[in-house]
C-alpha cells in the first residue's frame, strides 16, 4: 500500500510513492521546456506538465501499484486561464515572470499598502496572480475576454485527473484574490480589481478530498510548493520551523493565528494543517550566491572543493564580508534594486575566504528573514532545513550558529513532493491529520547544533553586515532594475 505525492515545479514533475511508514518506494520525475519570448517573461505550456505528470504517475504505478490517494503540491502564482471546454487559452505565465510590474504597482495603488497586506498578508509583487490577471486585460484582451475559469498550476493537473475545479488555501493565499485571514476569496480585492468571483475555483483545506480519478483514486486539495515541504519536513505547529537552502532561502514559521508584517517585508499565508498560517521571510540569492562565486572564481571546480577551502578559514572570513543581494532582495529590505557586494578586502584573502564570506553572508541574510519574523510574533525554537546548501556540514554549522538555533536534516530531500504525499494520504485515510501522518512518517537523519564561539562571533560581524546595506544603498540605486520575482520554494530550492 502506498500513497503518491506530485509536485510540479518549474523544470519538471517529481513524484514519489509513499508507504505508510514514511519509506519511499518510488520515485520519477520528468522535465519540460521553459519558454521566454521576450526578456523577463516565463511561460509553460500546461499540457506539457500534463505529459509529463502522466508518464511519472505510470512509472510510479509499474513499481508500487495502484495508490491508496495522490496529493499534489507545485509552483505558486502561475496563472492558467482557461475557456470553454475547460482548455487553456494562451501558455501558463509563471511566478519568476516580471513583465507585471506595472500592473503590481497599480494594485499597490488601487487597495493601498496598508489595506493590500492586512487583507492578503503580501505586497504586490510581480510575481503573484492578479498582476497577471490586470496585464492580460490590458495587453491581450480577446483572451482576457474569453476566461472563464483561473487555476494554479498544480490544479490544472487536478482538473486532469479528476475533471474538478478546485485548489487549496496554501496556493490560494499566494494570488492576491485571497482573504488570508479568513481562509476564502476575498470580494473586496475581486470588486476592487474587476476580477470576476466565478472565474475562481473552490478553495478547500489542504488535506481534503478535491475529487477522484477515473479509477476511484481520491486526490487531496495539496498545497503550494514551501507549505508542502515544510509538511515534507516536519514543519505542523508552533515551534520547529523550516529553514530551506536552496536557489533562493525561506525561513519558514507555522502561526497558531493570522499575522503579517505591517511593511510587507515577509509573506503570510494559509498553511496546509487546518486553522493555521504560516509567515516567511525570503531572500532571493541563497545558493545562488554560492553557484555564482563557483561559476565566476572555479569554472573547472566543484563545490566540495570550493566549501574545502572555504572550511580553511576562521569564522569571519579574515574580516570579508558579502552581502547577498545579486538579484535584489525581499526580506528585510525589499529592494529590487539592492546588489551585491563584497567588503574588507585585501591582499591576504583568497578564494577560500570569498567562499566563506558567501556562507556566512547567506546566513546573515537568513538571520534578518527570523528577526523580522520574530518581530511580527512568529515563535521558532529549532528548524528543519533542506534544499540544496543543506548538504553541506559547513554550511549547516555556519547558518545554526548565526540563527543560533539547532537544524536537523530529514531521511528524504524531495520536501514538497513528500508533504504531497502524506496529504493525499491524509485524504485517503490512511492516517487521519498531518500531525499523526508526520509523526508516523518524518524521520529526522542529523542534527547540527550552534557552534558558541561561532554564534559569540557572528554576534559580532552581524551589525557589520547590516550596516552595509544602509552605506551602499545610494551606490545601489543607479543599478539596472531588475525586479525581484516571487518565491516558491521547491524552486527556492
Amino acid at each position: 500500500m502506498s500513497v503518491f505525492g506530485l509536485d510540479v515545479g518549474t523544470t519538471a514533475v517529481k513524484g514519489l510513492a509513499v508507504d505508510p511508514s514514511g519509506d519511499v518506494v518510488a520515485r520519477a520525475s520528468r522535465g519540460y521546456p521553459l519558454a521566454a519570448a521576450k526578456p523577463g517573461w516565463s511561460e509553460q505550456d500546461p499540457e506539457d506538465w500534463w505529459l509529463a505528470s502522466q508518464e511519472v504517475l505510470a512509472e510510479l504505478r509499474a513499481t508500487a501499484g495502484r495508490p491508496e490517494a495522490i496529493g499534489l503540491s507545485g509552483q505558486m502564482h502561475g496563472l492558467v486561464v482557461l475557456g470553454r471546454q475547460q482548455r487553456p487559452l494562451r501558455p501558463a505565465i509563471l511566478w519568476n515572470d516580471q513583465r507585471t510590474a506595472a500592473e503590481a504597482e497599480e494594485i499597490q495603488n488601487t487597495l493601498g499598502p496598508e489595506r493590500l497586506i492586512s487583507l492578503t498578508g503580501n505586497r504586490a509583487l510581480t510575481g503573484f496572480t492578479a498582476p497577471k490577471l490586470l496585464w492580460l486585460r490590458r495587453h491581450e484582451p480577446d483572451v482576457h475576454r474569453a476566461i472563464e475559469t483561473v487555476l494554479l498550476p498544480k490544479d490544472y493537473i487536478r482538473l486532469r485527473l479528476s475533471g474538478e475545479l478546485a485548489t487549496d488555501v496554501t496556493d490560494a493565499s499566494g494570488t492576491l484574490l485571497f482573504d488570508v485571514a479568513n481562509r476564502r476569496w476575498s470580494d473586496t480585492a475581486c470588486d476592487a480589481l474587476d476580477v470576476r468571483p466565478e472565474w475562481l475555483p473552490r478553495a478547500l483545506e489542504s488535506p481534503e478530498i478535491s475529487g477522484l480519478t477515473s479509477d476511484g483514486v481520491p486526490v487531496a486539495a495539496g498545497a503550494g510548493d514551501q507549505a508542502a515541504g515544510a509538511i515534507g519536513v516536519g514543519v505542523d505547529q508552533v515551534g520547529p520551523g523550516s529553514v530551506v537552502l536552496g536557489t533562493s532561502g525561506v525561513v519558514f514559521a507555522v502561526l497558531d493565528h493570522f499575522a503579517h508584517d505591517a511593511q510587507g517585508r515577509t509573506h503570510t499565508f494559509c498553511h496546509a494543517v487546518p486553522n493555521t498560517w504560516h509567515a516567511m521571510g525570503v531572500m532571493l540569492s541563497a545558493a545562488a550566491s554560492l553557484e555564482w562565486l563557483r561559476r565566476t572564481v572555479f569554472p573547472d571546480g566543484g563545490f566540495s572543493r570550493l566549501l574545502a577551502e572555504a572550511g580553511s578559514w576562521a569564522p569571519g572570513s579574515g574580516g570579508v564580508i558579502f552581502l547577498p543581494y545579486l538579484a535584489g532582495e525581499r526580506t528585510p529590505h525589499f529592494d529590487p534594486n539592492a546588489r551585491g557586494a563584497f567588503a574588507g578586502l585585501t591582499l591576504s584573502h583568497d578564494r577560500g575566504a570569498l567562499a566563506r564570506a558567501v556562507l556566512e553572508g547567506v546566513a546573515f541574510g537568513l538571520r534578518d528573514c527570523l528577526d523580522v519574523l520574530r518581530g511580527s510574533g512568529a515563535r521558532i525554537s529549532a528548524a528543519r532545513a533542506s534544499g540544496g546548501g543543506a548538504r553541506s556540514p559547513l554550511w549547516l554549522e555556519i547558518v545554526a550558529s548565526v540563527l543560533e538555533l539547532p537544524l536537523a536534516r530529514t531521511q528524504v530531500d524531495e520536501g514538497a513532493a513528500f508533504g504531497a504525499a502524506l496529504l493525499g494520504g491524509i485524504a485517503g485515510g490512511v492516517w487521519r491529520d498531518p500531525h499523526e501522518a508526520i509523526a508516523a512518517t518524518v524521520r529526522l537523519t542529523s542534527e547540527v547544533e550552534p557552534n558558541p564561539e561561532w554564534s559569540a562571533r557572528y554576534g559580532e560581524l552581524r551589525e557589520r553586515f547590516r550596516a552595509l546595506y544602509p552605506a551602499l544603498s545610494s551606490a545601489m540605486a543607479i543599478a539596472p532594475s531588475t525586479p525581484a520575482s516571487s518565491p516558491s520554494s521547491g524552486e527556492t530550492t
